[in-house]
Formats: structure tokens, C-alpha cells, sequence
């Protein structure tokens, strides 16, 4: 839209002389300024005589190239210009109206600066979690080792140790699976950031693999004594479209937390065809075409300690717990994080509800097709 259309019937110019933007006029063909305003003068560190002196293209570089792209284009542009040695950031925006650019100019080094310094806070964010993702195995097998020999030695393959040298073996074999566990987190968390987790998309059985994740939990479930009950009677198809192993990932990080969080009695795992009404609640958009049938819903409900308010903040951000002394959050955060990354992918969304004292609810809502990705042959 020209900006002369918006003053329509009054003086343009006397009005543009008061916008906050710099405003120039500009003759199309030969660059030449005609008029500025008083915020050009100020921008550009020049008296409004001086402008007038010069070309659009000493201003701002290659500026009537800009200002032809912006106006045909009816779009912002982004360009450099330099002032008194000084270089700086200009958004520019064009009209042109009888052979003439009407041109407002904003200085946006500051806001550039930023989103420079972003961008290459997050390129080095990814290349260090490359890199951490290909040494995995390095960090991982001393530890492994430790884990071994501490455990022969227990076993008493090592030849026979006393009473005082098997407690201090014990402590050191339960340390090191701590670390291996804490360490196997990490790395999924930085595998799944540095954007470095391939997706596969297929066909599968997901109440077979809700079972799954419970059966490789059984040895914790059975020494705590815990009821597990998966219920999925409602579910209208046990098969769906989605990447089978990051949802595994996401159930499993899930319930080992849930099972963390339950000494006695029971934890429930709801598998159901959400409402549209819940899926739009949870900020997800369905297809015009969507049906209940177009999304599964995933409730993993325990009867446990809960989580005070302190420990829900950030708890799917483990950037944000490493103020915190307590580890147990930190390694939780770190399980979530990976969780929430990856239902990114699956474009769901996960969510926590939780009691102290009476328990927690952890929500998982994808979408039963994966549009995005082709299906695995």
C-alpha cells in the first residue's frame, strides 16, 4: 500500500515530516533524493541540505535496488549503510508513485545484532552437541568399565575381598550405574537437540508398544510391587502412522519417571482417541478433515509422591534446573527434555499434571497419521 493512499486529501509531506521513521523521496530513475523529513537528518547524522545533495545509493548501499525490490515486492528489506565511518542495519520500505520512491528507513543494527548473536549461540549449541553425540561411546566406556570389573569383583571373580572391601565395591558399582544412567540421558537429550535423531515413519501396533515399555520395566515394577494396568478399550485402532522408536523413547522416559515418583500401588496407562475439543485445548490445529480417529491420546497416571510446584517449573527444560543442588531434578529434566523434543517431531504435545501426595498425570496427545514424512517400506 503507497503511503500517499493513507493521507489521502491532506499534505503528505507536512505528515511525513513527523513520522519516527527516516523518510525520503526518491527519484526511480536516476537515485536522486528529493525530500526528507527530519528523523532522515538525525538517522543519517546529516543536515536535510546535505541529503539533498546526495544520491539514495551513498546513503544506503545499493539503495534504489532496495527500494525497487521493497515496492515490487511489497515487503520489508533489510541493507547496510554507513554514516561517519560508521556501519549500521537499515530496514527499508518502498512505494513508488509517479515515477518517484516514497522510502522509510528504521535503524535495526541493535535488533540485527541480536538475532545475530542468537543465531550463532544456536549454531554453537548444535555443533557442541554434535560433537558430545559423536564422542557418546568414549565418555560411556570407562564408565562401562568401571561398572564390569566393580561387579566382578562383587561376584568375587577377583578372588575373595572382605566385608569392609565388598561395601566399598557396592558403593562404587552403584555410583557408576547412577553416572551411566545420568550419562545415557544426557547424550539422547543431546542427540535429540543437535537435531541429529533420523525420523522413521511406519505402521505399528501401539498398544503392543505401550506393553513393551512395561515389560522392560518389569524387574522395577516387581521389586516395588507395583500394580501396572494399561486399559485401551475405546481405542478405536490399535495401528497407527508415527515414528515407533521416538515414541518407545518418550513412553519409556515417561514411565521410568513415573515409576520413580510410585513406592506402592498402582499406575494406569490410558490409551485413547482423544475429543478434537482436547486437541485444540493443547495448542495443536487438526486437519478440516480430522476425526477423533486422527489422534491417540496416552494418559500414564500414578498414585505416587507427586511434585511440589518448585519441582514442575521447567521441568521439561533442563537448561533451566541447572541452578538447582538437587540432581534427581536435574536427570528428570533431562529424560522430559528429551520427551518433549521429540514429540516436537511427532507434531504432538506433552504436558504434566501432578499432586503432592496424590500423584501425577503425564498427557501425551500425536496425531494417528504423520503427514510429513513418507511411510517406510
Amino acid at each position: 500500500m503507497s503511503l500517499l493512499n493513507i493521507f489521502n486529501g491532506i499534505n503528505t509531506k507536512e505528515v511525513l515530516r513527523f513520522l519516527p521513521d527516516a523518510v525520503f523521496v526518491v527519484e526511480e530513475s536516476t537515485g536522486k533524493v528529493l525530500w526528507v523529513n527530519d528523523k532522515a537528518a538525525v538517522v543519517f547524522e546529516a543536515s536535510k541540505d546535505e541529503l539533498l545533495a546526495t544520491d539514495f545509493d551513498d546513503l544506503v548501499v545499493n539503495g534504489l535496488q532496495l527500494a525497487e525490490q521493497s515496492s515490487y515486492k511489497d515487503v520489508a528489506v533489510i541493507g547496510g549503510a554507513v554514516v561517519n565511518g560508521r556501519e549500521f542495519y537499515v530496514e527499508l520500505s518502498a512505494n513508488l508513485l509517479e515515477n518517484q520512491y516514497f522510502v522509510t528507513i528504521r535503524d535495526v543494527t541493535e535488533m540485527t545484532n541480536v538475532l545475530a548473536q542468537a543465531e550463532k549461540t544456536g549454531r554453537l549449541n548444535t555443533d557442541k552437541n554434535l560433537m558430545l553425540t559423536k564422542l557418546t561411546g568414549e565418555f560411556k566406556s570407562p564408565v562401562q568399565s568401571i561398572l564390569g570389573f566393580s561387579q566382578a569383583l562383587n561376584d568375587g571373580l577377583g578372588g575373595e575381598i572382605n566385608e569392609k572391601q565388598r561395601k566399598y565395591v557396592r558403593i562404587i558399582n552403584k555410583n557408576a550405574k547412577e553416572l551411566l544412567y545420568f550419562m545415557e540421558k544426557f547424550f539422547e537429550f543431546a542427540q535429540v537437540e543437535s537435531k541429529l535423531y533420523e525420523k522413521s515413519v511406519k505402521a505399528f501396533d501401539v498398544v503392543e508398544l505401550v506393553q513393551s515399555v512395561v515389560r522392560d520395566n518389569e524387574v522395577t515394577i516387581a521389586s516395588k510391587k507395583l500394580n501396572v494396568n494399561v486399559n485401551y478399550e475405546t481405542l478405536r485402532n490399535h495401528f497407527i502412522t508415527s515414528d515407533q522408536n521416538a515414541l518407545k523413547i518418550v513412553l519409556h522416559n515417561v514411565f521410568e519417571i513415573s515409576l520413580k515418583l510410585t513406592e506402592i500401588g498402582t499406575i494406569t496407562i490410558d490409551i485413547f482417541n482423544p475429543p478434537l475439543q482436547d486437541v485444540k485445548e493443547v495448542g495443536l490445529a487438526p486437519d478440516k478433515d480430522a476425526t477423533e480417529q486422527s489422534y491417540l491420546m496416552i494418559k500414564i497416571s500414578d498414585n505416587g509422591i507427586g511434585l511440589q510446584q518448585a519441582e514442575v517449573d521447567g521441568i521439561f527444560e533442563p537448561y533451566t534446573q541447572l541452578d538447582k543442588a538437587n540432581k534427581k531434578n536435574l536427570v528428570r529434566s533431562i529424560s522430559l527434555g528429551s520427551a518433549k523434543e521429540l514429540v516436537k517431531t511427532l507434531n504432538g504435545a506433552i504436558w504434566l499434571e501432578t499432586e503432592v501426595m496424590k500423584g501425577s498425570v503425564f498427557n501425551l496427545i500425536i496425531p494417528t497419521v504423520d503427514g510429513d514424512m513418507p511411510t517406510d517400506e
